[in-house]
């Protein structure tokens, strides 16, 4: 028989009534709409099926266009800042907060097709880091390292990823959330919730989902920011929209999404990535996940271009906001 076991912090919030946690089976968490299954065989059929846009994929010279500069982080107003891939820099009245910060290559590996507006060392005086899951394009190692040194942040993450991060950095403050979980917060004007998505984690093949994965709602006197994470398309934010009625910003994945059969169950394509704005009844959408690593068969500038004609004809209800890295968006 398979150990069942419900999980979630006890010194947390829950805003969801009724939620016995997250379920584990053998140390493993399990999504209960669909858990994500590791499958060899979907390896290898994408490792060594042709790229049907290979060709496109090869000729593709599009790239992200980086502002340089560190002048957003002496800004004093509410602003957001891309800085690639699902990496933001945020100023909430007084408060700065750095999500998923991979400010390099992948593992030191990865190459990046998009360079950083300013140099890590510039980052000081962050209040609080949100990791929403272990992967390590969202959960780096040197990146969280180096900001530690300059930085006494308290890390807002997952369960069992704050235990992970606790072992590279000394005497690091962190917050672990369940699903539906509100983390202890000492501003009166800020609150951050963890929710689900449609994923896994893990660090390495034998941690499957030993880590929890998962979405963020940050909201600051009536500034109401989704930020997705990884996620595939689902039912969820149409629950989160009945949770949270009144989204002002909704960041959503629209890269690493081809081949389907690989990709359709843990990440959005542009198009699903559309639907699920739909589904959140936000107002302004900022696209994320594409231009800074190629991590699928899709050519890099392909999200850019489907999104910019998806807005030409009218089908994104809302503002569409395609931010440049380094660009500054005021609040």
């Amino acid at each position: 028989m398979p150990e069942k076991s419900y999980v979630k912090n006890p010194n947390l919030k829950t805003i969801l009534p009724d939620w016995k946690g997250n379920m584990m089976l053998n140390g493993q968490f399990v999504d209960p709409k669909g858990n994500f299954k590791f499958d060899i065989s979907k390896l290898l059929k994408w490792r060594f099926t042709r790229n049907d846009k290979g060709e496109e994929k090869k000729n593709d010279t599009w790239r992200l266009t980086v502002n340089k500069g560190n002048n957003f982080l002496n800004r004093k107003d509410d602003c957001i800042v891309w800085l690639g891939h699902a990496s933001f820099f945020m100023q909430l009245r007084g408060t700065r907060i750095l999500i998923d910060p991979i400010f390099g290559k992948i593992s030191g590996i990865v190459s990046r097709f998009s360079e950083m507006p300013c140099v890590i060392e510039d980052f000081t005086n962050i209040d609080y880091v949100l990791l929403s899951h272990a992967h390590r394009d969202h959960c780096d190692y040197a990146t969280l390292t180096k900001l530690a040194k300059k930085n006494n942040f308290t890390l807002l993450t997952t369960l069992n990823t704050g235990k992970l991060v606790s072992g590279w950095i000394k005497d690091l403050k962190f917050q672990e959330a369940g699903w539906y979980q509100q983390y202890n917060l000492k501003e009166k004007n800020l609150n951050i919730t963890f929710l689900p998505t449609k994923h896994w984690s893990n660090r390495y093949p034998w941690d499957i989902n030993q880590t929890l994965w998962g979405s963020f709602m940050i909201e600051a006197d009536g500034l109401n920011i989704f930020f997705g994470g990884d996620s595939g398309y689902c039912n969820y934010p149409k629950e989160i929209a009945e949770l949270f009625p009144n989204i002002d910003i909704a960041m959503i994945g629209v890269g690493a999404y081809h081949p389907e059969f690989m990709m359709k169950n843990v990440h959005t394509s542009p198009q699903d990535a559309v639907q699920v704005f739909h589904d959140l009844k936000a107002k302004t959408f900022i696209p994320i996940h594409y231009g800074t690593f190629d991590l699928a068969d899709e050519p890099l500038g392909e999200p850019y271009r489907v999104l910019k004609t998806f807005e030409k004809e009218g089908k994104i209800n809302g503002v569409l906001r395609m931010l440049d890295v380094g660009e500054v968006m005021a609040l």
